[in-house]
């Protein structure tokens, strides 16, 4: 077999730019080679233990060690606030921090002196009010390898953040996490690679800093000479000795790289990745099918009497509309995409500027709160674990955020855990579950955080057929008892007539119905939900004659609303007549039209029939009618609606 790296177009790299490149590698590889070569080896020992280096090194390590903490107090708020707050001159902040990566060290020394020394800008008021010293003191090194190295870090950072989904902070702020607790817990934690890498390069940068602090800080034998600087002067009288000096500093440098393995340089190609999930547990149960505890079981924790919330909300902006919903009610919220069903669910949590949310909880206001406070608990639609916590910690979450002792916030989380099928995957972390697990233990996190409104964004749109029906069966089993308010963004018809009590339909923004799954699903007033519902629907406009529909054609109906009415008409499939000839007798809606694809569903076919002379529409039929018609793509046919069949909703 061929190794696939055998198999590149062209037949290998152009001469033209692997000559370059080469010359490249070698122009950057002999002067580390001469380092080699004309190093004395016999002498290595010698010189790397003589006294004065010995003590640079120590000075440099200290030095250097003091850079990387305040580089990493300082550096890691602030490339957070690069990363994540957008604010005016964000550009020039960020090219203030790339410019001592850029500007020549000396430079650096000289702006640090003018800044720091005695008769700079700061230095004499922290001389007087502090006895602060900068020149010519340790630490006036530790403040230029800060100035140089401490870019290093900001810049990596910022790039692992940038990478990171906001998901993960929004959803720790809805289970009740502060910024702060969200920053440590969620944020730190999940760009934890990017950190150490960009720390391992401020330190070897502080390391081998030279000229800022010999223009700064000096050159004085143990308070600034550090190793780069023993160097310079070893050059002068000792060249064999700084050569072996320069080899330990070369050996760290290389040291650093190789311990990062490609997690700041390289494509993302030559990176690592990360470990495939763990194989099931043949010995545990299949949580798919898994029966979940019946609610208010042996395990399920103790609903609090009383703890009963209404919601009223009056939503401005993208999304503008007024909700209203008591206690234990279950709203999906459906509509096209862009209709702003998932701007509502964002203003209710408070994350969003493009629409805002007068919100009423129970009897407490909440429209001034942060997103911590709000009660507000989010399943977002893969569910957003967060990857360092096991499947317990991730439910705890929300309880340790609201001051939950953690013995009890673990055993409740895992008395939520067993509820839904989950908890002996306790101690699996979110890579290690499949997609039905992940998204059962995202629910019982928010179901644990004690939220007062549930918000649940596609929360089974992940799942396959069978992993739905069982999460389904769950989460209904549960929302039963919740004492406050759930709203559910889905596409799924299934989802919205078996979970909610009422059905909100959305488009471009604005609610255009609001009512119970039978009525709804009886007399849609939006085509995109009729059609979703798997109906025929076309706008149009009555007139003396019938519907002129907006695609074109005029629609009979047996009880048409008044001339100049918007409305809806809604045609089931099974009520759409297939022919090869023009049929005669009761159709008062005939149309020829082409056969343009043919799908099963279930034990029926849905027949996808197009028309100059009305908009296309979609007939059920049997596959034995569709065989004794031959029906196949491109077929001419004859389509027949009864004007008995036809229901037309004023829109």
């Amino acid at each position: 077999m061929k190794r696939a790296d055998a198999r590149r177009p062209g037949g290998g790299p152009p001469l033209l730019l692997v000559l370059p490149a080469l010359l490249a590698v070698a122009f950057l590889t002999l002067p580390l080679l001469g380092i080699l070569v004309r190093t004395e080896w016999g002498e290595l020992a010698g010189h790397l233990t003589s006294p004065g280096t010995v003590e640079a090194l120590k000075l440099s390590l200290l030095v250097s060690f003091w850079a990387l903490g305040l580089s990493l107090v300082l550096g890691v708020p602030l490339a957070w606030l690069l990363a994540r707050v957008p604010f005016r001159g964000k550009a020039l902040v960020r090219s203030l921090v790339l410019l001592p990566m850029v500007l020549p060290p000396t430079v650096g020394g000289v702006a640090l002196l003018l800044a720091f020394g005695r008769r700079g800008l700061l230095g004499p008021w922290l001389e007087r009010t502090f006895g602060i010293t900068f020149p010519f003191h340790t630490s006036g090194a530790v403040l230029a390898a800060t100035f140089v190295a401490m870019p290093f870090l900001v810049i990596s950072l910022e790039g692992a953040l940038g990478g990171l989904r906001p998901r993960y902070e929004e959803t720790a702020a809805s289970l009740g996490a502060s910024p702060v607790r969200v920053f440590f817990t969620v944020t730190l934690p999940m760009v934890a690679p990017g950190v150490l890498a960009g720390a391992a390069l401020t330190w070897a940068r502080a390391l081998g800093e030279f000229g800022a602090t010999i223009t700064f800080a000096g050159n004085l034998p143990g308070t600034t000479q550090t190793l780069p600087l023993q160097v310079y002067l070893l050059l002068q009288d000792e060249p064999e000795a700084a050569t072996s000096v320069s080899l330990l500093l070369l050996a760290i440098a290389m040291g650093v790289l190789v311990s990062l393995r490609g997690r700041w340089t390289g494509t993302p190609a030559d990176r690592p990745r990360r470990s495939a999930p763990a194989a099931p547990d043949p010995a545990a149960p299949d949580p798919a099918t898994a029966q979940p505890l019946a609610a208010g079981g042996p395990s399920a924790p103790v609903a609090v009497p009383g703890e009963r919330w209404a919601l009223h909300a009056e939503v401005t902006g993208f999304t503008r509309l007024t909700l209203d919903a008591g206690p234990g009610t279950t709203i999906a919220v459906v509509g096209p995409n862009g209709a702003g069903k998932t701007t509502l669910l964002r203003a209710l949590l408070g994350l969003t500027p493009r629409a805002h949310a007068d919100l009423r909880l129970g009897d407490e206001d909440v429209t001034a709160l942060p997103p911590h406070r709000r009660r507000v608990a989010w399943v977002p639609q893969d569910g957003a674990l967060f990857p360092h916590l096991t499947a317990l910690a991730n439910t705890a979450y929300g309880l340790r955020a609201q001051g939950v002792a953690r013995a009890a916030a673990r055993r409740e989380a895992g008395a939520w855990l067993d509820r839904l099928g989950v908890g002996h995957l306790a101690h699996r972390r979110p890579g290690q579950l499949s997609g039905g697990q992940a998204q059962r233990v995202a629910l019982a996190r928010a179901l644990a955080a004690r939220p007062r409104l549930l918000v649940l964004d596609e929360p089974l749109a992940a799942l396959d057929q069978t992993t739905r029906a069982h999460v389904r069966h769950t989460l209904r089993t549960h929302l039963a008892g919740f004492g406050g308010v759930c709203l559910i963004v889905t596409h799924d018809p299934v989802e919205a007539v078996s979970l909610a009590d009422r059905v909100l339909v959305l488009d471009e923004g604005r609610a255009l119905q609001d009512d119970t799954p039978a009525e709804v699903t009886r007399h849609p007033r939006s085509p995109w939900v009729a059609r979703m519902l798997g109906r025929n629907a076309w706008p149009g406009t009555a007139t003396a004659h019938g519907l002129d529909l907006d695609g074109g054609g005029t629609l009979v109906a047996a009880e048409p609303p008044p001339p100049g009415t918007r409305a809806l008409a809604i045609v089931a499939p099974e009520a759409v007549s297939l022919h090869r000839e023009r049929p005669g007798g009761s159709p008062r809606n005939v149309w020829p039209g082409t056969v343009r694809e043919i799908t099963s569903s279930g034990s029926r076919l849905r027949v996808l029939v197009a028309s100059d002379e009305a908009p296309d529409l979609v007939a059920e039929i049997t596959p034995q009618a569709a065989a004794e018609l031959g029906l196949a793509d491109g077929v001419s046919v004859w389509t027949g609606v009864k004007a008995t069949e036809t229901t037309v909703v004023p829109l």
